[in-house]
């Protein structure tokens, strides 16, 4: 079988020619982990609820950021809890009871809300050891050491992480935190950052098959299976919303990182071009235990599943093998559709669904000052392939950025209805304005770039994480916050998606000063129309947290 011959590989781009990709067979110099789980001697941090795990936002989705490293942690004989704020309410005790405590932080709106949580564990329990890991936290570290975090791991971070909980439940006791008597946690372990020392994120292939414990194990070198028994049941999370129906949905990942350089994007900063699968025997083993538990369609949550085309096609046709009913969907750039384009009749029988694409704009300039490697007509041109094969394109947007003009803003909602795409676009992407987070490719853009995005910057922003920036017309500075107001509101009424997209399209009419009762609609309004598919989580990992998801965490904190 192919997934036999499937071999871990490390993808760059060659920083000498931007179109060219080198592929790198991993060689032998790979880090393995210093000691085993089977003659390390018991600490106290092997203890069952020693170590608590908490998230705060995966999209919606049972959290890949705990069910991964429970199996990694499991595996050299750690006993985590977990926690998962977006279903389960804050939980005291498991807080008290703790000596160190991750909060997984993939993205911009777990960032926030993980912080707002850290300032909750501190109140109950000052001496526990905070660490983040996860993508965003590479981006900020300085401002979570200033205020709330002991360690910070960005990148690959399960190896960085399992070395420090040795170096703590190798000392007699547990190290006092910067909160405590004014102590500050120091460490050398590889990929972990503290208050006095902020290393580059983790960037290295890890030999698991050196460990020595096999548990959880499957033939994919020692890699783990993620433990997902202890979250929520797969009912509780975000569903998939497919002929008239509500379907439970599982999510896995076959890669993480990115070889691709799109200067918005804070995966560019963490992993610089580089990528890194997940054996595919491991893969298989998460969607067979999610199935189990009822998921009848699976997400891919890979950055971009089509990096690795051929592992990722190997992953769905034997899935599709043992389980020939089961849905899916995945993420992928617009020229990978293009370039691809012979894969999808396959993807299609093999039971895709749905492809999310980060289109970002229609408009040329914004497209070329994000770098963003493709065209308006591009984007059309996918479209039509994709639906040609039964596939529906889910465009994700940047609908605001400095180069983002009134007229670009009203001609989106046209070209959106043009080409039948009203039902295809969750409305909060109308809303998303650029985020330009601390480390960012954008502060370093090439000097073809006309008009750089250092013209527009103000200040950092460090309590919301990013580079305040504002437009040349006050207009497009005022009007995300009129848009986010009622793409909210629609999403609390489950408001039909035509009727949102009207709403927003007559509020920038009047924005631009036209009038919107001229303009004609062309699409149905029809609410028994056949809608495409869609998962029922209407927000957006580049999104501003809500008002409500706010509210949510301090309300879960209180009751607690």
């Amino acid at each position: 079988m192919l997934l036999s011959q499937v071999m871990p590989m490390r993808m760059l781009v060659d920083s000498t020619n931007s179109n060219h990709i080198k592929v790198y067979r991993e060689q032998p110099s790979m880090i393995t982990h210093t000691s085993s789980a089977l003659n390390q001697r018991d600490t106290p941090l092997k203890r069952p609820g020693a170590i608590l795990l908490i998230s705060c936002y995966e999209l919606g989705h049972q959290p890949i950021g705990l069910a991964q490293p429970v199996g990694f942690l499991d595996q050299q004989g750690y006993a985590p809890l977990t926690l998962d704020l977006s279903v389960e309410d804050f939980n005291s005790k498991l807080v008290e009871q703790a000596c160190v405590v991750g909060i997984s932080v993939p993205m911009h709106t777990a960032l926030s809300l993980g912080c707002q949580v850290a300032e909750r564990i501190r109140q109950v329990n000052p001496s526990a050891h905070i660490c983040f890991y996860g993508l965003y936290v590479s981006l900020n570290a300085e401002y979570v050491f200033g205020h709330l975090a002991d360690s910070v791991i960005g990148g690959e971070y399960e190896l960085p992480l399992i070395n420090l909980l040795d170096q703590l439940g190798r000392s007699q006791r547990l190290p006092q935190t910067h909160n405590d008597t004014g102590t500050v946690f120091t460490t050398q372990v590889e990929g972990v950052s503290c208050a006095d020392s902020i290393v580059p994120p983790f960037l290295k292939r890890i030999n698991w098959s050196s460990h020595g414990s096999t548990t959880g194990a499957t033939d994919g070198g020692g890699f783990p299976v993620p433990i997902r028994t202890q979250l929520s049941p797969l009912c509780e999370y975000a569903r998939l919303e497919y002929q008239g129906q509500e379907h439970v949905v599982g999510y896995v990942e076959a890669s993480r990182g990115c070889l691709h350089t799109c200067l918005h994007c804070p995966i560019v900063p963490v992993y610089q071009g580089k990528f890194f699968l997940i054996p595919a025997q491991v893969v298989l083993a998460d969607i067979r235990q999610q199935v189990k538990a009822g998921a009848v369609h699976i997400t891919f949550g890979d950055p971009d599943f089509l990096n690795g085309p051929g592992h990722s096609l190997n992953i769905v046709r034997v899935m599709h093998e043992e389980f020939p009913d089961i849905t899916f969907d995945f993420t992928t750039k617009i020229e990978h559709i293009l370039k691809h384009r012979s894969l999808f009749r396959e993807f299609s029988q093999l039971g895709c669904l749905f492809v999310i694409s980060a289109v970002e704009s229609f408009s040329e300039t914004v497209l070329v000052h994000l770098e963003k490697g493709h065209t308006r007509q591009d984007i059309f041109i996918a479209h039509d392939i994709l639906q040609s094969f039964g596939i529906t394109l889910r465009p994700s947007l940047v609908a605001f950025t400095p180069w983002t003009t009134l007229d670009d803003y009203v001609e989106m909602f046209a070209l959106v209805e043009r080409h039948g795409l009203i039902d295809c676009i969750d409305p909060v992407q109308y809303s998303v304005r650029l985020l330009v987070p601390p480390g960012s490719a954008l502060l370093n853009p090439p000097d073809s770039h006309s008009t750089p995005i250092l013209q527009f910057l103000g200040s950092l922003n460090q309590q919301k994480f990013q580079h305040t920036w504002n437009h040349p017309d006050p207009r497009m500075d005022s009007l995300p916050q009129s848009v986010a107001k009622v793409v909210e509101s629609s999403a609390k009424m489950k408001e039909d998606l035509e009727h949102t997209f009207y709403r927003l399209w007559e509020l920038v009419y009047d924005s631009a000063g036209l009038e919107f009762s001229s303009l004609h609609k062309t699409a149905s309004m029809d609410p028994d129309r056949v809608r495409p598919p869609r998962m029922t989580e209407p927000w957006f990992c580049c999104s501003e947290p809500t008002t409500d998801q706010f509210k949510t965490v301090e309300c879960s904190s209180k009751k607690s």
